[in-house]
């Protein structure tokens, strides 16, 4: 009998407010992680008023991608596959964003339509996990939200306009943000949500699993750790009403107090308080009394699609 080889592949996932790599040995229907990397470069920062990606953010994300050149060449990857999401999509200068990837890189980034990331999303998200389906999953980036509804293959998706640096920019503008500020976020993101919730059966799931920093990040202070501890957070199990409290203690603090959570990825502490507020929202508008954290998402999804 024949044995699959190991293949060893580079999956980048390149989102409005992160840039992340996964270089990893996919055999078996398995991933194993060789190399797995988070920059925050916010790439869509003022894309929301401007339309366009700055220079800056532009720069960072450069940066942050020779960086990973240079991991992708060190481990002899044999496949490299680029995924670019919301900013990426709705700028009016995207075209500079895809020659700078080629010119870095070596591969055309894939500027993917929502389906297809909510696709990659549920192939990450389900691998592993033995909670009860169907599922809905929901990924909760810089600039969208995904919703992804099914049991073995994605049966139903939607992609909002609602994520952290979104409603950051667009609303929560003191620091830390007013009740008035909050309200007016709070609507938005209701809207959105009962939008998405209309038109993918998102109440009749079994399950709920969130995606991304905001919620890894929130489930780590859930729990009370002394640290950021992926292994604590994939595939724990959070209480809506341990959501709220989270959610209203960020909103409640300074971006300073943020950065010194001990779990809290600095570049994340601005924005953190408007991705609590959309996973609190998530899970008030969909009935479920808890939620499950997952490490693995689009980015795994990415990688057994190249192997």
């Amino acid at each position: 009998m024949k044995v699959a080889a190991s293949r060893r592949v580079a999956a980048i996932d390149c989102g409005t407010n992160s840039i992340r790599l996964l270089i990893a040995d996919v055999s078996g229907g398995r991933l194993t992680d060789v190399v797995r990397r988070m920059e925050i470069v916010r790439l869509g920062e003022g894309v929301d008023r401007t339309g366009r990606l700055s220079d800056a953010a532009l720069q960072r994300t450069k940066k942050a991608l020779l960086a990973y050149a240079g991991e992708v060449a060190d481990r002899k990857a044999d496949r490299v596959r680029m995924c670019a999401t919301s900013a990426s999509r709705d700028a009016s200068n995207a075209a500079d964003f895809r020659a700078m990837v080629r010119e870095v890189l070596g591969v055309d980034p894939e500027v993917i339509t929502g389906d297809e990331e909510a696709r990659l999303s549920f192939a990450g998200a389900v691998a592993g996990l033995t909670a009860e389906p169907p599922y809905l999953i929901f990924d909760i980036g810089g600039g969208s939200t995904e919703f992804v509804t099914g049991a073995t293959g994605v049966e139903h998706a939607i992609s909002v306009d609602i994520g952290c640096v979104r409603m950051t920019e667009r609303h929560l503008h003191d620091d830390p943000p007013t009740a008035a500020q909050i309200e007016a976020a709070t609507r938005d993101i209701t809207a959105a949500v009962d939008t998405a919730l209309a038109a993918v059966p998102g109440r009749e799931a079994a399950t709920l699993v969130g995606l991304a920093g905001t919620v890894t990040t929130v489930t780590a202070l859930a729990l009370g750790l002394p640290g950021y501890d992926s292994t604590r957070i994939h595939h724990a199990r959070v209480s809506r009403a341990a959501v709220a409290k989270v959610a209203d203690d960020l909103l409640a603090m300074t971006v300073a107090a943020r950065r010194a959570l001990p779990v809290m990825h600095p570049g994340r502490a601005d924005v953190i308080g408007g991705g609590a507020l959309i996973l609190r929202i998530i899970t008030e508008r969909t009935g479920q009394e808890s939620l499950i954290a997952s490490e693995h998402d689009i980015l795994d999804g990415i990688a057994f699609s190249i192997a």
